[in-house]
């Protein structure tokens, strides 16, 4: 059995942090509903490329659950959330600070019905200080953390990292918090509130430079794709593509100079701090040597050293590279419009049992509202009225 095998998952969220966190509970066995507003999940309309009308993006964080289209707004609505919070092990949802207070769907509200209930709110800034009540963006927090800041070429433009780095994050982090609460109220019988914001996430990101900054209150600056610490580590151009030099010690860094034919500047330079005081010309003379070969003759050589490197691949060389093949790295779902849908595997691994495993395919919209709805003790009559009102969508059997 998967290691959530059981666990019932309500997902109130949208957009990415919050599915991506959802996804992962729902890949390592959980029960997921998708709670989405009769018009669905934003991220439904985000593209292209869209393929038979289903969005990659919605497709790459909603797989594994079950969708209902359900109008909050309405009091029928608020009441069906009820119902099945009262079921659920975990609710997920990323609402502005104080939203879901006007539905009575906050955690204040919904623990007096079920005090076991582990609940997830993912916001821009938290549920404290000056900024709560502002919505939060990828885009914005990268630019609120700094991550901006240390990112792109020295002498150009903030540059935001490619994916929606911090939202991914988060959605990781949301996953760690609430395994951990699971694993707390296994002892304590309790649930407990969670409050997780894209701001906290992408300060703690930070990792080395944050802690570098606090320790000398200078704030780092940008440095394209050399590393603060670290002379030479970065991307180099060869005769026909690039690659990644990871240079992380002095022996390897003797190795790398025996191999370029640089003897003197092992000579001059032979520990990591005298190479990051003279950053510009190590990083010049590597570069210049580089750019004889093609990038394949120079790849066989580190490897043959033990030189830490790697080609600067595409997305197609990534996925076709034989390491990606070995480690399963894509999953194949049946779907109902696209037939088999490749999506991108979770990269856990549980080797001895209990395997983490894609379930169902991301859901169209409304999909499962009848079955969910049935389990959470509506009888056919009642649904057939929710629908006729407008508080829940059916998914049609056909679609064009």
């Amino acid at each position: 059995m998967p290691p959530l095998s059981g666990i019932k998952v309500l997902d109130l969220s949208r957009v990415l942090a919050g599915p991506l966190c959802t996804m992962i509970l729902a890949d390592l066995g959980a029960e997921v509903v998708k709670v989405e507003p009769p018009w669905g999940d934003e991220t439904r309309g985000w593209g292209p490329p869209f393929v038979k009308g289903e969005s990659a993006y919605f497709l790459s964080v909603n797989r594994g659950k079950k969708s209902l289209a359900l109008d909050l707004k309405t009091l029928e609505g608020q009441e069906v959330v009820r119902r099945l919070a009262q079921r659920a092990d975990v609710l997920v949802e990323n609402f502005k600070t104080g939203d879901l207070r006007r539905y009575g769907l906050d955690y204040e509200s919904l623990k007096e019905l079920n005090p076991r209930l582990v609940y997830l709110s993912i916001t821009g800034f938290g549920h404290t200080g000056p900024r709560a009540q502002e919505p939060g963006y990828d885009a914005a927090l990268q630019g609120y953390t700094g991550i901006m800041s240390v990112t792109g070429e020295p002498e150009g433009p903030p540059m935001k990292v490619g994916v929606a780095w911090i939202d991914v994050m988060t959605g990781m982090m949301g996953a760690v918090a609430v395994l951990s609460a699971l694993y707390e109220r296994e002892k304590s019988g309790l649930g407990q509130h969670i409050d997780l914001s894209l701001f906290d996430v992408g300060l703690f990101a930070l990792a080395n430079l944050g802690e570098s900054y606090l320790l000398t209150g200078k704030p780092p600056g940008r440095l394209g794709n050399a590393h603060a610490q670290i002379v030479p580590y970065g991307a180099f151009p060869a005769a026909d593509g690039w690659l990644v030099l990871a240079v992380g010690n002095d022996e390897q860094f003797a190795r790398l100079c025996q191999v370029l034919g640089l003897p003197d500047l092992l000579a001059r330079f032979p520990t990591n701090a005298e190479r990051v005081e003279a950053r510009k010309e190590v990083m010049e003379a590597i570069s210049k040597v580089l750019k004889t070969r093609p990038r394949a003759h120079w790849l066989e050589r580190f490897r043959e050293k033990g030189i830490p490197a790697a080609p600067v691949n595409d997305l197609a060389e990534a996925f076709q590279d034989p390491q990606a093949q070995a480690r399963a790295a894509i999953w194949t779902l049946p779907h109902p419009l696209l037939e088999a849908l490749p999506t991108l595997a979770n990269p856990l691994r549980f080797l001895s049992r209990t395997p983490a495993s894609p379930s169902l395919p991301p859901p169209l919209l409304g999909e499962h509202a009848q079955a969910v709805l049935r389990e959470a003790g509506y009888t056919p009559e009642e649904v057939a009225r929710l629908v006729e009102k407008g508080v829940v969508r059916i998914q049609a059997k056909e679609r064009q």
